[in-house]
């Protein structure tokens, strides 16, 4: 099983680690034979065991019980049994949840905990100037190279000016070099090549830090589980990417500070 915290590591990219409105997102979820249990798997199993029964937990969560059924079955198909069902008896039968229930609600409250705190994940912002404009897209030339971001300010970076491309550690991919999903094939369109330089980890998530010629870090949150996929260590190679919509790009003054 994997953890993941819309994590790229995890599901080949952070799964989209932005939303519609471009802001990034570091939401829980563990995966495992290609099913992905999130937080409303974990509502649904709370309700089970607080309705005692299929039915009851739909109905709480105002789903159909055969949908909820049917998602049961996916669950428990990746991660085991997690439901036991009773019928008849003196008690009319019903359901409750199995100990890999609860062990797998007890990890994904774990990983929900450690992901709370990244809300305020370390930026990395990079210098450059701005190359081009696609709409509300900037492509800025930077060390590490062309970077696309959205453009924001009043006003807006143009064409020519200095600014600073800034993207969160929680918006960051990483792969294995050799695993490295093609460019068509991911909406993230920024990708560099890099080296961790250092890595850090918690209880259940890694920081790291990767050299992409930047002149300063490219920082990256993971999960423990797929940094022990990735093998991450100083001096891995890895291949970064990010989602322009997740990438800021602000116009700075002669003295480098943002306008």
């Amino acid at each position: 099983m994997t953890t993941n915290g819309r994590d790229p590591a995890d599901c080949g990219g952070g799964g989209d680690e932005a939303g519609d409105n471009g802001a990034a997102a570091f939401e829980a979820s563990l995966v495992a034979d290609g099913a992905t249990f999130d937080a409303r798997d974990a509502a649904l199993l709370r309700a089970v065991a607080a309705a005692g029964s299929v039915s009851g937990a739909a109905a709480e969560l105002g789903r159909s019980r055969a949908r909820a059924l049917s998602r049961l079955e996916t669950l428990e198909a990746a991660f085991g049994d997690l439901v036991q069902r009773r019928r008849g008896g003196a008690d009319g039968g019903g359901s409750r949840l199995t100990a890999d229930a609860r062990a797998l609600l007890a990890r994904f409250d774990r990983l929900t905990a450690a992901l709370s705190g990244t809300a305020g994940a370390a930026e990395s912002v990079f210098e450059g100037r701005v190359a081009d404009r696609e709409g509300e897209l900037a492509v800025v030339d930077a060390d590490a190279g062309s970077v696309r971001a959205l453009a924001v300010g009043d006003p807006e970076p143009a064409a020519g000016d200095p600014v600073q491309v800034s993207v969160g550690a929680d918006a960051v991919t990483l792969h294995d070099p050799a695993e490295t999903p093609p460019a068509d094939a991911t909406s993230a369109r920024n990708r560099f090549t890099g080296v961790a330089t250092a890595v850090e980890r918690g209880d259940a998530v890694v920081r790291v830090d990767v050299d992409v010629g930047a002149g300063g870090p490219l920082r990256a949150l993971v999960t423990v589980d797929s940094a022990d996929r990735l093998g991450l260590a100083a001096g891995s190679d890895v291949v970064a990417s990010f989602k322009a919509t997740a990438t800021r790009v602000t116009a700075v003054d002669a003295g480098g500070r943002r306008e």
